[in-house]
């Protein structure tokens, strides 16, 4: 757009059909709150100011917000959408000469590709109101858009007649208006209505009597004027977010072979060529590079996976990296802090946690590695683990380069294990170990014949 507007988003209402403690705004919709996902579509409209009007739990609300960019201002009693703008006044004043986009914080699935239009069209045709409409099928939930000769006015589902009901075209709950026609309107709203709310709809008919230029921009883009006002419908908003989501990743080469039981937040990246079977989540800020296979049952958090890496069903990752072209699963699990290393292996029942595992190194099965640094072509035998807590404080383990250990070794940290390093199976190892040395500490194994407890005197 040539000419400067300001934007209004109304986030004040708590959203009653929830039936939660948390204001309906604030709810998750892959990875992002509903009042992000609708700023992050404002955003890229770029308007000199961005207003959020908030009330309910404002303090959770201004958090979603980047510092600086959005100023909030508070409704200190929810009485309707008219009422919330008036709590926009004094900001409005500063800019009478502009216009100012109006839109709900339920749209969630708004894009800037349906508000351009609306904007231009507003700009061009000089109106003191343009507000987006659509024709719908099954128009249940909104406010429909009755034309009278030259007149227009929007009236609630809840006010309307069963005539006006039967309308199609609806109020999508975008405006764009001229700031100075606006706020000679809004003292002219009543709340004589079913619900006792001053409407901002009710705006529409204010101008539209006052002879006032009203613009409607009806829009094909249906899908995106989803209202979401209870549970159910944000379960299906999210539907719509994970579709778009997973139709852009495949537009740019990576292959989704089960869309209906993938889940893939918004913030996540993945490079091209890499495959995602059947029920996989990937998570917050994850991105996974390119070739890389993902199979089912995988879930991932958080976490940077590089290219070329396999990971087999049944594994989780939280807040981890996994460098090119390593290996891990099945039934595998990283928690925080994990880095594997390129070309490293790690397989079955393998938990690893704040520990740094090296290249081409393999942890094959059954072990538990936390605190732990573990080098280069290291081997882990099946059943190892690192004893890293003492009921207290927890104690490092350092693994050098090219040490072999044994199957169901204990190490107890604080401990070193230096270079090229072998410990025999069984052993628990409480010492440091020197480089190229064999460390084996077992008890010694006592064997009593004919004294096999199972067998009892008759």
């Amino acid at each position: 757009m040539r000419k400067g507007f300001f934007a209004l988003i109304l986030a004040a209402g708590k959203g009653t059909r929830f039936k939660s403690e948390i204001i309906k705004v604030l709810h998750p919709m892959l990875g992002k709150s509903m009042l992000r996902l609708v700023l992050d579509c404002v955003f890229k409209l770029r308007p000199e100011k961005i207003y959020v009007v908030v009330g309910s739990q404002k303090e959770d609300v201004m958090k979603e917000a980047p510092s600086g960019k959005v100023e909030f201002l508070i409704q200190k009693k929810q009485l309707g959408t008219a009422h919330a703008v008036r709590a926009a006044k004094n900001a409005l004043d500063k800019g009478k000469e502009k216009d100012v986009l109006i839109i709900n914080g339920d749209l969630p699935l708004m894009t800037p590709e349906t508000l351009r239009p609306l904007l231009a069209l507003h700009q061009k045709e000089g109106n003191s109101l343009t507000f987006l409409s659509a024709e719908l099928e099954n128009p249940s939930g909104f406010g429909r858009i009755v034309h009278s000769g030259d007149k227009i006015r929007v009236v609630e589902e809840r006010d309307a007649t069963a005539s006006q009901r039967s309308i199609k075209e609806v109020n999508a709950g975008v405006y764009v208006f001229k700031i100075k026609d606006l706020l000679e309107a809004l003292p002219k709203v009543s709340n004589k209505n079913k619900k006792g709310e001053y409407y901002l709809t009710d705006v529409t008919e204010i101008l539209s009597q006052e002879g006032k230029m009203i613009g409607v921009h009806k829009t094909r883009n249906t899908e995106d004027l989803v209202g979401v006002n209870s549970r159910y419908e944000l379960a299906k908003a999210i539907g719509e977010l994970r579709e778009r989501k997973i139709k852009a990743l495949t537009e740019n080469g990576v292959t989704v072979y089960d869309p209906r039981t993938t889940w893939i937040d918004l913030d996540v990246k993945i490079g091209p060529e890499t495959v995602i079977y059947s029920s996989v989540i990937i998570e917050g800020n994850s991105v996974i590079g390119s070739e890389c296979r993902l199979y089912p049952f995988v879930h991932i958090v958080d976490s940077k996976v590089g290219s070329r890496v396999k990971i087999l069903s049944s594994t989780m990752i939280e807040e981890s990296v996994i460098e090119d072209e390593a290996q891990v699963g099945p039934f595998t699990h990283f928690r925080p802090k994990t880095v594997i290393k390129s070309k490293a292996k790690v397989g079955n029942f393998v938990e690893m946690k704040n520990t740094i595992f090296g290249r081409k190194s393999k942890a094959g099965h059954l072990t538990y590695l936390g605190d732990c640094e573990v080098k280069e072509e290291v081997n882990i035998g099946a059943g190892t683990i690192t004893c890293n807590y003492d009921g207290k404080r927890k104690y490092k383990t350092f693994i050098e380069k090219g040490v072999f250990i044994g199957s169901g070794t204990e190490l107890v940290a604080p401990l070193k294990v230096g270079k090229k390093a072998y410990i025999g199976a069984g052993s628990t190892i409480t010492k440091d170990v020197a480089p190229e040395s064999l460390a084996v500490a077992r008890s010694k194994q006592v064997e009593k014949r004919g004294k096999d407890p199972r067998k009892r005197a008759k």
